[in-house]
């Protein structure tokens, strides 16, 4: 793992005299000590999430805006592992924190986290464009060229949905330019699969380029074991995939799945049926005319 130092330009939150230390990501964990009751700031550039060991709850503070981490023991930590996650792509960094008191109490520096070498990107990336040596954690989008793939966008897509669901988070699969969508609370599943006595709900959707991928867990209400068949699935979906291929009667620990919808150009409240109510015919007659029919 290799180290640097550099001075922050004026002007920025740090002044020339505090410099700033550059961590390179070689996929071996990086360590960074901490002081207690002193923040430390590393700086990412990307939007992560940051997997915490519960019982670090009460003595590790954890602070995330504008693509930098704000770290504050108020505690003595023994050796941790954290996990940084980048919400876009999935990519995992491994930081091992230790906070100490004592009596050197040295201010310490912000670290800045930048990627090293790597091999070619799994889904049909030319070996001949691997990067190499250091190089910001966040590339130029306005260099990025679109990345050719040899695995369908619907499988990568559903494979990556089921691990976000259900893998722990250190095994998610790298998929670049994935996003997680927001879907409207309270979508109304109830024409999804209307021949079977399913409850079907929304658990999550993720987006890649124009394809779609919706989460949604089927719920068995009977007393039978239900078969599932993709045909049953009322919408516009290009692929439908179930995590199991039956339901267990209501009431047993099988009476639960997931089925994976991938649409294309459209999200999932755009791809479903329209709602059909059942309706009253006689609220449109008027009173006078349905008084003189009883007549």
């Amino acid at each position: 793992m290799r180290r640097l130092r550099f001075a922050l330009p004026l002007g920025m939150a740090f002044t020339t005299a505090q410099a700033v230390e550059i961590m390179t990501w070689e996929r071996l964990p990086l360590p960074v000590p901490l002081h207690v009751g002193q923040e430390r700031v590393i700086f990412i550039d990307q939007n992560v999430r940051v997997g915490v060991p519960r019982a670090l709850t009460d003595t590790l503070r954890i602070q995330s805006t504008g693509g930098a981490l704000y770290l504050r023991a108020s505690a003595p930590i023994a050796p941790t592992r954290l996990q940084l996650q980048d919400v876009r792509t999935g990519e995992i960094i491994l930081v091992d924190i230790a906070a100490t008191e004592g009596n050197d109490q040295s201010l310490l520096e912000p670290v800045k986290i930048v990627k090293g070498s790597r091999g070619p990107k799994r889904y049909g990336s030319d070996p001949k464009q691997a990067d190499i040596g250091a190089e910001p954690f966040s590339p130029d989008p306005a260099q990025a060229t679109p990345e050719r793939r040899e695995t369908p966008i619907p499988v990568v897509l559903t494979r990556y949905a089921a691990q976000s669901l259900y893998a722990p988070l250190r095994t998610v699969e790298r998929l670049p330019g994935v996003i997680q969508i927001k879907q409207r609370r309270g979508l109304d599943l109830t024409n999804l699969m209307p021949t079977q006595p399913v409850n079907a709900s929304l658990l999550g959707a993720w987006q890649l380029e124009n394809y779609f991928v919706s989460a949604i867990k089927l719920s068995n209400t009977s007393a039978l074991t239900l078969s599932l068949d993709p045909r049953e699935l009322q919408g516009d979906f290009i692929t439908a995939t179930f995590q199991h291929q039956t339901l267990g009667p209501v009431g047993v620990s099988t009476d639960t799945s997931v089925v994976y919808l991938v649409t294309r150009g459209k999200t999932l409240a755009e791809a479903l049926p329209p709602s059909v109510s059942q309706i009253d015919a006689s609220i449109n007659l008027k009173p006078s005319r349905v008084g003189a029919h009883a007549q």
